[in-house]
């Protein structure tokens, strides 16, 4: 489970993050959207550990990320969409040193099989550089599924994909959450969204504008009924938006 109550995060007088609150359980997938600039990516890596809250309390599976950080990062994975890579490991290599950071016991039956899920068995010995975006994005998701995490973070997991690499790697987050693990999926692609999440966390200039199925959301807002979730999100963000939270059920 991800736990974020009363999330702030400030850059000198500048708010980023105004006092966010809301859980991912088991098995659910939270969809977070927003404009650009929202406060999206500083969200995650807040949750990730990345950043430090001004204020507000995080825990992941239960353990205080600011109290012990270690053991909460260890039950996290955080794929960010910009993959980061060692240009002198293979594909194989990075997945054995993650298995080895991470204390994997049983690394070496997995990671044939995450490359093949991932459809990156062809390319297990070679180096990032030979390796398309696409293939990049593959091989940093591989890594933090390797050690079963309790919690995954995706911002943008479908960058540099093609079809195929889509439509697989939707597969790899549906069944991860079948698994259990907690989810949220940062993502402008509002059909991916609609497709695989379960809940929607809505935020506009860093703070909630909406939370809860879409569902939950359209009955707290009856005017947005019959809209498309594209236009439910241009109504929530845009300029005409309040700028109070409008949340549906948390």
């Amino acid at each position: 489970m991800i736990d974020v109550s009363g999330y702030t995060k400030l850059y000198g007088d500048t708010v980023a993050v105004r006092s966010l609150s809301f859980q991912v359980a088991p098995g659910d997938v939270l969809g977070l959207v927003g404009p650009n600039g929202a406060g999206k990516t500083t969200t995650l890596r807040a949750i990730a550990g990345i950043l430090r809250p001004t204020a507000g309390r995080i825990e992941v599976a239960g353990i205080d990320l600011q109290s012990n950080p270690v053991a909460a990062k260890a039950r996290l994975a955080f794929m960010p969409d910009e993959p980061q890579l060692f240009d002198y490991l293979t594909v194989t290599e990075h997945l054995q040193f993650v298995a080895r950071l991470y204390g994997v016991p049983d690394a070496a039956p997995r990671i044939p099989s995450l490359l093949e899920e991932l459809e990156l068995t062809a390319k297990k010995d070679a180096l990032p550089p030979e390796l398309s975006r696409g293939m990049k994005q593959k091989l940093s998701i591989a890594c933090g599924l390797l050690h079963r995490p309790a919690a995954i973070l995706l911002d943008e997991p479908l960058t540099g994909l093609d079809p195929v690499g889509i439509r697989r790697m939707k597969e790899t987050i549906a069944a991860r959450a079948r698994e259990g693990t907690a989810v949220i999926l940062s993502s402008h692609l509002l059909h991916l969204v609609e497709e695989l999440c379960t809940r929607l966390l809505v935020i506009r200039r860093g703070e909630m504008v909406a939370l809860g199925t879409i569902d939950e959301i359209v009955s707290a807002r009856p005017e947005l009924a019959g809209r498309s979730l594209e236009e439910l999100f241009i109504t929530l963000t845009g300029d005409g938006a309040p700028d109070s939270a409008v949340a549906g059920a948390a």
